[in-house]
């Protein structure tokens, strides 16, 4: 099958346009991932404590509250659609790359299940199904992965001159 577009015969104005928002996706994408470790959701109990509150506890730095229905329907809403947005952008690019269909399936296809279970996770975890932390740790790490691994491929096509011979 002969792709309907190859990255790396664009214009090079085009490619610099591309770069552009792949950096300014990740520094986004960063940022979040930074908001999370200052939070201690980087671990499962961190996770538990930032949805659930740590009112309970008795030796702590910062009090948490647990969250409202209102506040955690927010959350989810929000995160789904716009990560959910972010993926369907780099999906499409990465089919615009010349690496195996196999790969391309999986890193345009996996983020989505990641979503969907990091969120739908997170909603079981407020509702005091506390072994998701697990579940909503693997998958956001696979989450990550598959965004960096995506965001690799499409600048390594984006750096190739035009092939010519396809």
């Amino acid at each position: 099958m002969k792709p309907y577009f190859i990255l790396r015969n664009f214009s090079k104005p085009f490619k610099a346009f591309l770069f552009a928002f792949l950096f300014v996706l990740s520094v986004g994408y960063f940022t979040g991932l930074f908001f999370v470790a200052q939070t201690d959701s980087n671990k499962p109990a961190g996770i538990v404590e930032n949805y659930n509150g740590n009112e309970n506890s008795e030796e702590i730095s910062v009090m948490k509250f647990k969250k409202g229905e209102r506040e955690m329907l927010t959350i989810i809403h929000t995160h789904v659609l716009s990560i959910g947005f972010i993926f369907a952008l780099l999906g499409i690019l990465v089919w615009g790359t010349q690496i195996p269909t196999k790969w391309k399936t999986f890193l345009s296809i996996e983020p989505f299940f990641s979503v969907i279970v990091t969120f739908g996770g997170i909603y079981l975890i407020w509702l005091e199904y506390i072994l998701m932390a697990y579940f909503v740790m693997f998958s956001g790490i696979l989450m990550t992965l598959s965004f960096v691994a995506g965001v690799v491929v499409v600048c390594v096509d984006l750096i190739k001159s035009p092939n010519e011979t396809l």
